[in-house]
């Protein structure tokens, strides 16, 4: 798996930090910055819960296959 982000999407509300702060971060410009783009499979519950979280969609999760 593999996480996309729209950043003209993303307004920096950090609600994917909160759900993953493993895999997410916010910059100095307060948009979402991906510290891992193709999270384990142990952290594949968090980050699914981060793109449910994300109030502008700007996050998504995409196969690999």
């Amino acid at each position: 798996m593999r996480i996309l982000v729209e950043r003209d999407a993303c307004e920096g509300n950090a609600l994917c930090v909160k759900a993953a702060p493993e895999v997410f971060r916010v910059d100095e410009n307060d948009y979402v910055e991906l510290l891992l783009e193709n999270p384990p499979p142990e952290l594949l519950a968090k980050v699914r819960e981060a793109v449910r979280r994300c109030p502008k969609g700007a996050l998504s999760l995409v196969s690999d296959e």
